[in-house]
């Protein structure tokens, strides 16, 4: 089999030959324009989640610069990007097959300029009404779509026994965004840095500027820089074009539906957890400065992917997370220990160390859960198409197509659980506000105790 002669890189390339499979073509040139591709998409998808999660840090402050909204209202806001990002990632997960990788990272990049220039805007003036801020927070959403395109699209870049440790380097390293946002945000708020483009701040009692809006507005620059990065560095694969009818058939498969739910349990509680933290943290230790500490969790989580990944490749993904289920069901028992009782006791420190261990394990499932994908889908569509007398080359390519498509669509279920852990922990604040706080939170913990049980043991099968 001759080698293609296109080029490794040019603008707009289309690479029409590409064999990650085949050790020669891996070593002289494979890993070269996959690596290049990963260390792009990293970054794009970083600045996705910095966007997404954006109103878990500029929720809580909105009191601060003047708005009158309820509690539950402010979960609301942190909890709707995950709405419109879990529906999104549903398309998104077919888009690079469709329309190229490079083409759509480079669009899925750049439009999220918008709900940052716009929310940037928003903060400033008291007036905006609540549904102005709604459309605002579902547009961030798109930023949590560009997760499943992100990950199908570097997928097909790589052979199958170092896919576990590419995913878990581009989706952790791009979970990061999380708590990147959380760790910058609160420093920017402080800095008159956008006064040329309107940015005016709100006096605070302690005799501080608090600049809100540029919590929005910091991410803007980066996004562009990295829009042009991903268009004239990226590259596309012949190979990975696919159109909807061929992609649509994963659907039906079993496991896809049983990977969805292991997934919504894992990177649902990392992301869940990522939105609702801080505003949980505030409500339950209200004399805690939890901006300063809330960064820490997300990012270890994010460390603990690439970590799953890696690891899942060498001791199996089925195994990594069975005994993580069995330590998030242990913690997240724990956690319910922790919070105050009528409004005393509790501890802020064992509440942080155990909600860091759940961040860590989180993120851990989150991993092992996508290796698993890849490996299960990859080998069903190859024994599927030999088995019907198919060539190598066609098993190949219908597996990555497969497995792509399974990793967009799971990713699309467990975003899921951004929407409905910061809602619960609302939720139960509003309708219980007159009892005890340890008691306005029973039934989500002991709801999520039950899930993990039931994940660990569903896993185990």
């Amino acid at each position: 089999m001759s080698h293609s002669s296109a080029p490794e890189r040019a603008t707009g390339a289309v690479i029409t030959e590409w064999r990650p499979e085949d050790p020669a073509f891996w070593q002289q040139r494979g890993h070269r324009v996959a690596s290049r591709n990963l260390w792009i998409s990293v970054p794009c998808l970083l600045l996705a989640f910095c966007v997404w999660m954006l109103f878990s840090a500029v929720a809580v402050n909105l009191p601060k610069v003047g708005f009158n909204f309820t509690t539950d209202q402010l979960f609301m806001l942190t909890a709707l990007p995950s709405v419109s990002g879990a529906l999104l990632r549903v398309p998104y997960s077919f888009m690079v097959p469709l329309f190229g990788g490079r083409r759509w990272t480079a669009f899925s990049t750049g439009i999220l300029i918008v709900p940052c220039v716009w929310l940037g805007f928003a903060v400033q003036d008291t007036s905006t009404p609540f549904s102005t801020f709604i459309i605002i927070s579902l547009l961030c959403g798109f930023a949590g779509a560009n997760f499943a395109s992100s990950m199908a699209n570097i997928s097909f870049f790589f052979p199958k026994q170092k896919q576990g440790g590419a995913l878990g380097l581009n989706g952790g390293l791009g979970n990061m965004g999380v708590s990147v946002m959380q760790l910058v945000a609160p420093l920017v708020v402080s800095l008159s840095i956008f006064a040329a483009f309107g940015s005016h701040g709100v006096e605070q009692p302690d005799g501080s500027q608090l600049y809100l809006a540029n919590a929005a507005w910091i991410w803007v620059p980066f996004l562009a820089i990295f829009t042009l990065a991903a268009w004239f560095g990226m590259n596309e694969l012949a190979t990975s074009k696919a159109s909807l009818k061929e992609q649509l058939p994963v659907l039906k498969r079993g496991h896809l539906w049983i990977m969805s739910l292991l997934y919504l349990a894992t990177f649902g509680s990392f992301i869940g957890f990522s939105a609702g933290f801080a505003m949980l943290s505030k409500t339950q230790f209200p004399d805690v400065q939890i901006l300063h500490y809330a960064f820490f969790g997300p990012f270890i989580g994010a460390l603990a992917r690439s970590a799953g990944g890696a690891i899942s490749d060498r001791l199996g993904g089925t195994r990594v997370t069975l005994i993580n289920f069995v330590l998030m069901a242990i913690f997240s028992g724990l956690l319910f220990l922790t919070l105050p009782t009528g409004g005393v006791g509790g501890s802020f420190i064992a509440f942080y160390g155990v909600f860091l261990a759940l961040f860590l394990t989180a993120g851990l499932g989150s991993g092992s859960t996508f290796q698993m994908i890849s490996v299960i889908f990859r080998k069903l569509t190859m024994d599927r198409v030999k088995a019907e007398g198919g060539s190598d080359e066609r098993a190949m390519r219908e597996a990555a197509t497969d497995t792509a498509a399974a990793l967009g669509f799971i990713s699309a279920i467990g975003a899921i659980g951004g929407f409905f852990i910061p809602k619960a922990f609302g939720s139960s604040l509003a309708l219980n506000r007159f009892a005890s706080r340890r008691d306005e939170s029973l039934s989500y913990f002991l709801y999520r105790l039950r899930r993990y049980y039931l994940g660990g043991i569903w896993t185990s099968f």
